[in-house]
Formats: structure tokens, sequence, C-alpha cells
């Protein structure tokens, strides 16, 4: 998933919520009343005993005559709206975090979006990406080069409309845009959702146990690649890898014989 189809999700699921809030309490009851009746439970609120307090001499009497919550009530402020709210709290942070993205790589998500630009539109983009890729004063690109290859860039590609991965494969066909090259790698490898993150972190401690302490950084980043990409490794054809490792040594050639 890239970061403009996410934002258009998260921002779908955030209205959602917001309706879900106002108006989701009596469905999502009666599915829970179901749920329940199908696994024997009683589908009723437990209500608490009210409980008798000695009136005080200072107290207000209207205090007093205040309705206590009914017990479907209690539930719905203190738990129903405090989980949906919670919900669209991380979904708007999320959000926030994917429009940071887009203000800085939005003019390279489509073909369409960087051929809109004009001249000072590109250069101030280019520039602005630079900053955010600048780290110690060094930046993995050069503001001028990067508009000067955009700019031939929004010319020379096709025109129907792609997105950023079809553009970087286009790049690689026409090896003469190396900034325009790293900024959409760039792009395409921030992670849209924590997935792939959380799935390194499980992996890696099933490759560097306590048993391989004494792995090397360059073995270790090996076999999470192999266990990570697992399906990709099952359709790579093992002959092919080995006819190629023998053919760049005459020694193992002879070997092999």
């Amino acid at each position: 998933m890239l970061i403009d189809v996410a934002i258009e999700k998260v921002k779908g699921l955030i209205s959602f919520f917001e309706g879900y809030r106002e108006t989701g309490f009596l469905e999502a009851l009666q599915i829970a009343k179901e749920i329940a009746l199908e696994m024997n439970i009683d589908a009723t609120f437990r209500k608490r005993r009210k409980i008798k307090r000695k009136k005080q001499f200072d107290e207000n009497p209207d205090d007093t005559n205040i309705a206590p919550q009914s017990a479907q009530e209690s539930f719905r402020v203190n738990y129903f709206i405090r989980v949906v709210d919670q919900a669209i709290s991380s979904l708007t942070r999320r959000f926030e975090q994917y429009e940071g993205y887009q203000k800085i790589f939005g003019f390279l998500f489509t073909s369409e979006t960087l051929r809109s630009l004009d001249k000072d539109s590109l250069k101030s983009s280019c520039v602005n990406l630079e900053a955010s890729l600048t780290k110690d004063k060094q930046s993995d690109i050069d503001a001028n080069e990067l508009f000067v290859e955009l700019k031939s860039l929004q010319n020379f590609m096709p025109k129907e409309n792609i997105g950023p991965v079809e553009i970087l494969n286009f790049l690689k066909r026409h090896d003469c845009f190396p900034n325009a090259s790293i900024a959409y790698r760039v792009l395409l490898t921030i992670p849209v959702t924590v997935a792939l993150a959380e799935r390194s972190f499980s992996k890696l401690k099933l490759l560097k146990s306590y048993m391989r302490t004494t792995m090397t950084q360059q073995r270790l980043n090996d076999l999470a690649t192999i266990a990570l990409e697992s399906e990709v490794l099952e359709k790579i054809d093992y002959e092919d890898i080995i006819e190629d490792f023998i053919s760049k040594n005459t020694a193992r050639m002879r070997m092999f014989k």
C-alpha cells in the first residue's frame, strides 16, 4: 500500500468512527446480545445495588434529586464512547503522520501530479525534499539536479497516469535520472503500516538466539531477508543459482564437470 492510498483509507476510517460514535451503540449492543445468546450468556447488564447515603446538613437538596444513570447508559458513556474515542485519536495521529509525508513526497505520488507542477512549484518541492533528506549537512539528493531531472521527466514519461512503482521501474530502464531514482526509492521504502516492522522483530528472536550470539551482522541481515521473503524464495530456481555460482570460478567448473 502506498502513502496516498493509506491517507484516503485512514480518512475514511476516521469519518466512519465519528459517525459510529454517535449512532453505532444500539447496533453494537444488538450484535453483542446475539453473540451472548449463542454462548448461553445472560444478555443483560448487571444492576448495581443503590447505596443509600445519609444526607449531610450542608448539601444542596437539588443534588439528591439527580436520577442515576442506567446500566446501559453507564456502559455507553464509560466504555463504548471511550473505546471509539481512542480509535479516533489513534487514527488521527496516523493521519497527521501521513500528511507530513505527503507534504514532503506528495509531488512524486503519481505522474499526473508531477506533470501538473509548474517550474516554481517543482523547484520548491525539490528544495523541501532535499532539506528533509539532509542529516549532518549531507543530503541523499541535490535539489538543483533533481529539479532538472524531474523537469525533463515531465515530458519524457509515458502519457498515462502511473504510480511511483511504475515510475521507478521506468527510471531503472533509463539510467540518467540518479537523483530522481533515489527520491522514489526513499518514498517506496517508507513503511505505511507497522506490520512489517513487527514481523521483523518476531523473526529476529528466532534467528539470533542466545546460542547464536556470535553471528555477524551481514549473516543476520541475509537470514532475516530469507525468512521475511520466504514466498519469493520458494519461487527461485536453485539450479540456476548453482550454475551461476559455478560459472564464476574456473576451479569450481573443473570440480563439477
